[in-house]
């Protein structure tokens, strides 16, 4: 790669929001050609990456490290990517952790079931070194944006958006016995849908926090995998879906 030449849009597209560190990715995958040469191009790329030949290794290592990305494998013995995806989902610490799965299966039926699961991506093998770059950096950029705008709402007019609050459920009221929308099946965590109730009742992050015995940091994470497992953007947006489609009280 020439340093010189002109940077390709996907290099452009990293610097939308810029990290005080290297981006930290843990890559899991049971094939060690593949570690060494997606570690090596992914180091000359700038990001900090470190390595794990399997599913369960993959977990202990993300407990340790909790990286900004994990890129698996789905095919690999002892615990296979599937099953790596669940107990970072189920973790009150991971659970909000971008996921890109890199598997030899290119099928529809299978990318479904990867995005059914809750990965952020899927990349089916072989894939082009540069077009996994920008696919990390999508996701890395995307959750900055949620999370920043997930960190937002803990200085925002609480009064402002309990007030919007009551009216999203006072329009909704007046559909007369009009049934809730049918919603697609979403898989929330127990603390998903926890904080998905609080924020529908108009509680801040910190009072979010302090009910759950949690980190604020932890909160935004919790609801900025529900903007992503939603589709929103906004708290507003959020608790309009939620209960547009029955998911809270």
């Amino acid at each position: 790669m020439n340093p010189e030449s002109t940077s390709p849009p996907d290099q452009d597209a990293a610097q939308q929001i810029p990290q005080a560190t290297p981006v930290r990715l843990l890559l899991v995958d049971d094939e060690p050609g593949l570690r060494t040469a997606v570690k090596a191009y992914l180091e000359d790329e700038g990001f900090a990456v470190t390595t794990a030949c399997d599913g369960e290794e993959g977990w202990a290592m993300a407990q340790e490290m909790l990286p900004d990305v994990i890129l698996s494998d789905v095919m690999m013995p002892r615990l296979d990517g599937y099953g790596l995806l669940k107990k970072l989902r189920a973790d009150e610490r991971l659970g909000g952790t971008p996921v890109i799965f890199l598997t030899a299966k290119g099928m529809t039926a299978d990318r479904v079931t990867g995005f059914q699961a809750g990965c952020d991506d899927y990349i089916p093998k072989p894939f082009d070194p540069d077009e996994l770059v920008a696919r990390v950096n999508n996701v890395v950029n995307r959750q900055q944006r949620l999370l920043a705008e997930a960190a937002r709402f803990a200085d925002a007019d609480i009064g402002q958006l309990s007030k919007q609050i009551t009216e999203i459920r006072s329009l909704l009221a007046t559909g007369g016995t009009k049934k809730p929308l049918s919603a697609p099946e979403h898989v929330f965590t127990p603390r998903e849908a926890s904080v998905l109730q609080l924020v529908a009742e108009g509680l801040m992050n910190k009072e979010i926090a302090r009910r759950l015995e949690t980190s604020i940091r932890n909160v935004e994470k919790y609801v900025s995998r529900l903007f992503i497992k939603t589709g929103t953007a906004s708290r507003t947006e959020l608790v309009r879906y939620a209960l547009e489609h029955a998911l809270v009280v």
